[in-house]
């Protein structure tokens, strides 16, 4: 049995909102459910099944969207192998360790306190239900993306760092190997993956402004990420938390969750339009980002790259993200353009990446995973009949384990909607889950409304009867309890 999540994002405190630790409880119970069921087999029969591979498929710990890279001149595109460049490193690390230290222990719990579970079976091929139940082997795969990558970085420096990680995420990783960006460079992972028919990585190498060629390099999303986002941040941290109000400070602490991340400008005008009751405040606020955005764009590093690409890199860039560059109603659907451009595709979806790997087209590989866009999917490639026997082959993405602000479809597409959301995707070989291939469980849950700043009613003066049943906490922050086994 193999499960694969990716994307948690788990940050130092220093930027947006990570996981909320009650997420992995609620994981921790999906997965005794899913090896609950993978242990019944075709024909009807009960067998436990003996292990569970788990793939973290990038972007975990999210080193590059951190606020400590202001603290000094180092950055990602810094020499990470000096003595500096690898303490920086280690130093925000073992923060993302500190702040999720509850979201840590429960991931490591699973593969260190025999959390998964099942009944034993019967001679007959039946669960036995009034004994103890035999654990199931939990081995923790961790795969780097775009967020993550300095965990690649070879050297006996980064070998600390990773026997750090492993130790506190439980892993099966080498931690005297770099973490595999590619399934290859990992025996096990591959292994893993290969008895279920899976080609998984995370994706970054179709994103152009997330990928140089080479997973050891950083890339313009690192830039824009610690350069303008980071800065601005900081920026209003220091200078205009005194003038801003309160709504408007929260919200503009969730600018790294905009996906696509070139959309921040379309998102932040209409969030400060709402929560901004000041025009010369909203200008000035627009001109620093602006100011910002030029500071950025005239950056060495942003410079070398635009002579590597196929589209005028600069310009692109300051179209999509200067105020002062909006030409149009349609800002958000220009800065896609641009996007697909840069891309080579104008859908979204990293579907035709998929058709075009080797392993779809010569069939060794059933099912193809990707993360790294933050939407989830599922999506029919090809039938393949004969003899009597069809091969289903299927794109799917991961999705992610955090908040996403993304552009609405009506109208101009200028605005934006929020939901917190979780996706995990499993994988069955031989008889397992009854001879089924996959599943995929994914979850959405909207804003609270304190945060869509939306006022809370008072509280009805007669109790509300609930006819016996009580209300729980919401599912994603709070699991609740283990629900009763059955086919």
């Amino acid at each position: 049995m193999l499960v694969i999540i990716s994307d948690l994002h788990l940050t130092d405190g220093t930027t947006g909102a990570t996981l909320e630790p009650g997420a992995m409880d609620l994981f921790a119970e999906r997965l005794a459910d899913l090896a609950w069921r993978a242990s019944w087999r075709a024909g009807g029969s009960y067998q436990p099944v003996e292990r569970l591979d788990l793939v973290l498929l990038g972007d975990v710990l999210d080193i590059v969207h951190s606020q400590k890279w202001l603290a000094s001149d180092l950055r990602p595109w810094s020499d990470l192998q000096s003595p500096a460049g690898s303490d920086a490193v280690a130093h925000i690390t073992d923060g993302i360790l500190r702040h999720n230290a509850q979201t840590v222990r429960s991931l490591r719990s699973l593969a260190t306190e025999s959390v998964i579970t099942v009944p034993q079976a019967s001679a007959a091929g039946d669960p036995v239900l009034d004994e103890s139940e035999v654990p199931v082997a939990v081995r923790i795969h961790y795969m780097v993306g775009n967020h993550d990558w300095p965990l690649h970085l070879a050297g006996p420096q980064y070998d600390v760092l990773r026997h750090k990680v492993a130790h506190h995420l439980g892993l099966a990783n080498q931690h005297n190997r770099p973490f595999p960006h590619d399934s290859s460079e990992s025996e096990e992972l591959h292994e893993a993956l290969r008895a279920h028919r899976v080609l998984a990585r995370h994706g970054d190498i179709h994103d152009p402004l997330a990928f140089s060629d080479d997973r050891n390099l950083s890339s313009l999303s690192d830039v824009i990420a610690i350069e303008l986002v980071g800065r601005f941040i900081a920026h209003l941290e220091i200078d205009l938390a005194g003038e801003l109000p309160s709504a408007a400070v929260n919200a503009l602490q969730e600018i790294d969750q905009v996906r696509p991340l070139l959309l921040i400008p379309a998102w932040m005008e209409n969030l400060l339009e709402r929560t901004v009751p000041h025009l010369s405040l909203r200008t000035a606020i627009k001109r620093t980002w602006d100011s910002i955005v030029e500071q950025m764009l005239a950056l060495y590093v942003v410079r070398e790259r635009n002579t590597w690409s196929p589209v005028n890199l600069i310009d692109g860039l300051s179209a999509a993200l200067k105020f002062s560059r909006r030409d149009s109603s349609d800002w958000t659907g220009r800065t896609l353009s641009f996007l697909a451009s840069l891309r080579g595709a104008r859908s979204e979806s990293y579907l035709p990446h998929a058709l075009a790997e080797a392993d779809f087209r010569n069939r060794r590989a059933r099912h193809i995973v990707y993360g790294h866009t933050h939407a989830q999917e599922t999506i029919s490639l090809d039938a393949s009949h004969a003899d009597g026997y069809v091969l289903q082959q299927t794109y799917f993405n991961a999705g992610t384990w955090r908040r996403t602000y993304q552009p609405t479809k009506a109208l101009s597409q200028q605005e934006f909607s929020a939901c917190d959301t979780i996706s995990l995707l499993a994988f069955y070989q031989a008889d397992e889950r009854s001879g089924r291939a996959y599943e995929t469980w994914s979850g959405t849950l909207a804003p609270s409304i304190a945060e869509q700043g939306i006022q809370i009613p008072a509280p009805a003066t007669k109790a509300i009867a609930t006819g016996g049943h009580g209300l729980r906490a919401p599912h994603f922050s709070q699991a609740g309890a283990r629900a009763t086994r059955r086919v």
